[in-house]
């Protein structure tokens, strides 16, 4: 359903070809005059602010950078992107020019122009794959990198290991009048969200919804009906937006999971997104749960 608002991490322009096809020769390319890099330093990528919005710092000369990881993202055009994990002394040659800074990409997600947030959110989330899959799961033997970063094999035993992506339903649950948010405590103070959590295995996600639900705020949930999805880099998740009809209303908090939660009307709601709700915050502007309610205030979300 189309939305007002784009979802960040979730439209590319310049679009962003993963091209697999050349995944296999992709490290060869590296080195060709048109390949550009974005360097990421301790899992922050290198920010371009010499302009009057904040881009990727492309980079020519990544086949030449002292790195711990490579990548392959894809075409953009007839230009190979890679995105780079360089160690502290390359960074810190990198931040020689002025105007260019380390900055976490949660920070400025939603300054980023379209193409340069996909491109941002694939390197992220392949570049931790890769650091955090050095072992094979099977035998434990040190495995290499292939197809450009999107693949490891095991010299050993021979296992191929694929970047993994973890489902998780985030949800729209209202009564045609109210949503219900909740907040968990580790959040900045005020801020509320729509409720979520990880699809588990054997399970499918309108199922996800109503389990998350009413284990975290007891709230029975009926009708179910998919949204939107965001990819989140946070490691790896895929957030898969849902509105779902909510059945109860008493809430019983697990507060194991939530803080708190609440029933919020379409006005408040409103208001918090304007930013001058005395006690709600809403969720931050590049999240897909902001997205969400947005559309849902403005009426652009049907109702169960």
């Amino acid at each position: 359903m189309p939305f007002s608002e784009p979802i960040t991490f979730t439209v590319g322009g310049p679009i962003l070809d993963r091209s697999a096809h050349l995944r296999q020769d992709a490290m060869r390319m590296m080195s060709e005059p048109g390949a550009l890099s974005i360097p990421f330093s301790n899992g922050r990528p290198l920010i371009d602010l010499s302009g009057p919005v904040l881009r990727l710092a492309w980079l020519t000369g990544g086949a030449n950078w002292q790195a711990q990881a490579r990548v392959f993202l894809g075409m953009i055009g007839s230009e190979p992107r890679f995105a780079v994990a360089v160690n502290t002394m390359q960074a810190n040659a990198l931040t020689t020019a002025p105007k260019r800074k380390w900055i976490d990409l949660r920070s400025v997600a939603g300054e980023l122009d379209a193409g340069d947030a996909t491109a941002a959110a694939t390197a992220k989330a392949l570049l931790g794959w890769n650091a955090t899959h050095r072992f094979c799961a099977n035998c434990g033997i040190p495995t290499h990198d292939e197809e450009g970063g999107w693949r490891r094999r095991c010299p050993d035993c021979n296992t191929l290991h694929f970047p993994r992506t973890d489902p998780v339903v985030i949800m729209l649950i209202t009564d045609g009048k109210q949503v219900l948010v909740g907040r968990q405590p580790a959040w900045p103070e005020g801020l509320y969200s729509l409720l979520a959590g990880f699809v588990e295995p054997g399970e499918t996600i309108e199922d996800a919804v109503r389990r998350e639900v009413m284990e975290e705020a007891g709230v029975a949930v009926g009708n179910v009906r998919y949204l939107a999805c965001q990819p989140w880099p946070f490691p790896s998740n895929l957030m898969i937006g849902c509105i779902g009809r909510a059945l109860s209303w008493q809430i019983s908090i697990d507060h194991r999971e939530l803080e708190t939660a609440c029933w919020v009307s379409r006005a408040d709601m409103l208001r918090a997104l304007a930013g001058d709700h005395p006690d709600i915050a809403a969720p931050r502007q590049y999240s897909i749960a902001r997205s969400i309610l947005s559309a849902w205030t403005a009426g652009q979300i049907a109702e169960m």
